[in-house]
C-alpha cells in the first residue's frame, strides 16, 4: 500500500468524523435577548402584554407549567402580583397579558425551557429580573394585584386580592416555583441531554481509534516488506529489480 492510499484513508477518517460532529445535535442553551417592556425604562401607558425574548425556540409545556412564567411584582414595600399567571410560549418569546396598578417600580421574574429541556430563569447567575417604572399617564386604568402569584386558570383565593389603598404587612416576594423545586421532568431531560453528549463523544473517539488503527497498520506493512527486500538481495548481491 503506497503513501497515496495511506494519505486517502486518513481523509476518509476525517470525512466520517465531520460527518459525526454535523449531525450531532445542538446542545446551547437559550440566553435572554429582549423584553417588554424594556429593562430601566419608563411605562406611561399600559403595555397590555408582557413579553421576554430569548435567542431560540422555547419548549412549550402548556399553560399550567410551573417552569414557564412571568411574574410582574410591586410597587412599594407590600409587594402585589399582576397579571394573570397564563405565560404563553410563542417560538422564542413567552407572553403574557397584565394590567399594571399604583405608580412606582416593578420588577418581572421570568422563566424559560429551551428545546433542549435546559430551564432557564432570571435568577441565573448573569441574569437578573427586568426592572421597570410606572408612571401612568392621565386616563389610564389601573389594575389590581394579588398578594401571591397568581395561577393560571385558577381563581385567587378570598383575601389573596386586596385593593391597591389597602394596607398590608410587608411580605418577602415569593420564589418562582421553577427555582424552589425541580421536577422528575427535568431531571429527566438532563439526562438524556447528557447520554446523547456522551454517544456522540464515543463515536467521534471510535473513528479516531480506527483510523489510527489502519494507519499503524499500513506502516507496519511497509516496514515489513521492505526488511524483507533487504533480506532476500542480501549484502554485496545485485539489488533486487522492482
Amino acid at each position: 500500500m503506497n503513501l497515496r492510499t495511506l494519505i486517502g484513508l486518513g481523509g476518509i477518517a476525517g470525512i466520517a468524523l465531520a460527518a459525526l460532529v454535523g449531525t450531532a445535535p445542538a446542545q446551547a442553551h437559550n440566553a435572554f435577548v429582549s423584553s417588554t417592556p424594556v429593562a430601566g425604562s419608563v411605562v406611561t401607558e399600559q403595555p397590555g402584554l408582557f413579553v421576554i425574548t430569548t435567542s431560540d425556540a422555547l419548549l412549550d409545556l402548556g399553560l399550567d407549567s410551573s417552569r414557564t412564567y412571568l411574574q410582574v411584582r410591586g410597587p412599594g414595600a407590600a409587594q402585589l402580583y399582576y397579571g394573570d399567571g397564563c405565560a404563553t410560549v410563542d417560538g422564542a418569546s413567552i407572553t403574557m397579558p397584565v394590567q399594571l396598578g399604583e405608580p412606582g417600580e416593578y420588577t418581572v421574574a421570568w422563566g424559560v425551557v429551551s428545546a433542549d429541556g435546559h430551564p432557564i430563569t432570571s435568577a441565573d447567575p448573569g441574569a437578573s429580573d427586568i426592572a421597570f417604572t410606572w408612571q401612568p399617564a392621565d386616563g389610564q386604568e389601573l389594575g389590581g394585584g394579588y398578594s401571591a402569584p397568581p395561577t393560571c386558570g385558577e381563581a385567587p383565593a378570598e383575601g389573596e386580592t386586596p385593593a391597591p389603598d389597602e394596607s398590608a404587612a410587608p411580605a418577602a416576594p415569593a420564589a418562582p416555583a421553577e427555582t424552589a423545586t425541580s421536577t422528575p421532568a427535568a431531571d429527566t431531560d438532563e439526562a438524556s441531554t447528557a447520554a446523547a453528549d456522551i454517544l456522540w463523544i464515543g463515536a467521534g473517539l471510535g473513528v479516531l481509534v480506527l483510523a489510527a488503527a489502519v494507519i499503524l497498520l499500513v506502516a507496519r506493512s511497509r516496514t515489513r516488506s521492505a526488511d524483507g527486500a533487504d533480506t532476500a538481495s542480501g549484502p554485496g548481491d545485485p539489488p533486487v529489480a522492482p
